[in-house]
């Protein structure tokens, strides 16, 4: 399995809309592994194809404690939405970010499997709530789209701000004389 790169906010390949899976085969099955090895590797618990720049509609999650029951929708479309209530959410595309916005607390939803066949299911609880974030990815949304331009402002000043001391720490490391 290989360990992909998870695009960060603001990159503008973040709001890129998937596209349909058409064909399920041996080849989309692996590149789920890969997805599925990306989030288990960054501590996640869900993870869209579009944050790793193939915008296909492919999601994976494991809400699981044991982190040993992955889910694998392709092609998922929300049937029913019943209820709201706030949650906090993060993302892997906004390392460190959190904040709180409303979803729907139960939904049902239709998605052909890793196998290639058709399942509807019920989620609620954090299931719920990852559902729904990851399916925003595939149509090129953040959890960020829903908080204020301030806020959103902030964040992205924040995030830079972060990645620019990345780069200049490893930068001095990298020039810095061997002993």
């Amino acid at each position: 399995m290989t360990k992909l790169v998870i695009l960060e906010y603001p990159d503008p390949r973040l709001r890129k809309k998937a596209a349909a899976v058409t064909v399920v085969d041996d080849a989309l099955r692996q590149f789920i592994d890969d997805l599925l090895a990306t989030m288990y590797a960054a501590n996640g618990v869900g993870l869209a194809a579009t944050q790793v720049d193939v915008h296909k509609r492919v999601i994976v999650l494991d809400v699981s404690d044991t982190r040993d029951r992955p889910l694998v929708l392709i092609n998922p479309e929300i049937l029913s939405k019943e209820g709201e209530a706030p949650v906090e959410e993060g993302c892997l595309s906004l390392p460190g970010i959190y904040d709180k916005l409303s979803r729907a607390t139960r939904i049902r939803v239709r998605a052909l499997g890793p196998d290639g066949q058709s399942f509807e299911m019920d989620a609620d609880g954090l299931l719920g709530v990852c559902i729904q974030h990851e399916m925003d990815h595939l149509e090129g949304k953040l959890f960020v789209d829903y908080l204020s331009e301030l806020k959103r402002t902030l964040i992205r000043r924040r995030l830079e701000k972060e990645r620019k001391q990345k780069s200049t720490s490893s930068d001095s490391r990298a020039h810095a004389p061997a002993l």
